[in-house]
């Protein structure tokens, strides 16, 4: 039977610019249908469910296509709102932005705010098929891990893989399946580390270590380096690091170096005086005419 739950979210949230924050809408299990603005995706509570997520006067909709309990609504209503972000204060970052005038866009459209998965452990596994590659293969291999190793919900649709079902294949599974390439042994790799010697990744979330020590710790993982580990910072709120690829590399160059390019350094010293906000300024610099 179908139900559907209302989220309120604060004052300066924006729907559309947070789920077009970055690309992670297109990636299962995350489901996009831009005619009517409506996020589908998968949510375990605990059984696997399919709910659709789109806009309501001062907060979200949220329909489910199935019952679940109590429990299972408060799972939703939990994961939902980790998803769009709606504990994130971001007063400091708009008094930061509307000093500059090429920024004041960013409060007055209230954006800020990037779309992540409901678990840490998926959003490490997507950044790690982001890494030397197109979107198009980064699309293409988080589609093979849903598909081949995601739970089943009532409807058809599919999970993101546990760590416990990625670390039962073998590393030529990612290899042939999956289509990881190189990526295949950290797969293997980081699902055994955490299944069997207690990594644990969604520590990362709430961790009191000091941004720099985290990033180490992130680094340790094999696949993660600073692209990627500054990309996933930005997705548990710490935005220190401008997470550097060809993407804003040549972003960077087309606005501020006349098409050229140049070294990172001077992308970083750009940035520089926007402190511990630096990283999410220059993807929203970088970004502002996607919407």
């Amino acid at each position: 039977m179908k139900s559907s739950l209302f989220l309120e979210t604060p004052k300066n949230f924006d729907y559309k610019r947070t789920v077009w924050s970055h690309g992670w809408y297109q990636l299962l299990p995350f489901e996009f249908d831009k005619e009517s603005w409506t996020l589908g995706t998968v949510i375990n509570c605990p059984s696997p469910v399919f709910i659709k997520i789109n806009e309501a006067e001062n907060g979200l909709k949220i329909e489910i296509e199935e019952n679940v309990g109590i429990e299972g609504e408060t799972k939703i209503m939990n994961d939902v709102c980790h998803i769009f972000r709606l504990d994130d204060d971001l007063s400091k970052f708009y008094r930061l932005t509307n000093k500059e005038k090429h920024l004041a866009w960013v409060a007055k459209q209230n954006a800020g705010r990037m779309l992540r998965s409901a678990t840490v452990f998926e959003d490490l596994v997507k950044t790690i098929c982001t890494t030397n590659c197109n979107w198009a293969m980064t699309k293409i291999m988080v589609t093979n891990l849903v598909n081949k190793l995601g739970e089943v919900t009532l409807d058809g649709k599919k999970t993101f893989p546990t760590a416990e079902a990625m670390a039962k294949m073998p590393v030529e599974f990612y290899k042939a399946e999956i289509r990881a390439g190189y990526r295949a042994e950290y797969f293997k790799e980081l699902a055994e580390k955490i299944v069997e010697d207690n990594l644990d990744v969604e520590n990362w979330l709430t961790t009191d270590l000091p941004t720099k020590q985290l990033k180490k710790e992130m680094k340790k993982v094999k696949g993660v380096g600073n692209y990627a580990a500054e990309n996933l910072l930005k997705l548990l709120g710490r935005y220190d690091g401008l997470a550097l690829d060809s993407f804003l590399r040549g972003e960077f160059y087309k606005k501020y170096n006349q098409g050229n390019s140049c070294e990172d350094k001077q992308i970083e010293s750009h940035y520089e005086k926007f402190g511990e906000w630096r990283g999410l300024v220059m993807w929203l610099d970088m970004t502002e005419k996607w919407l």
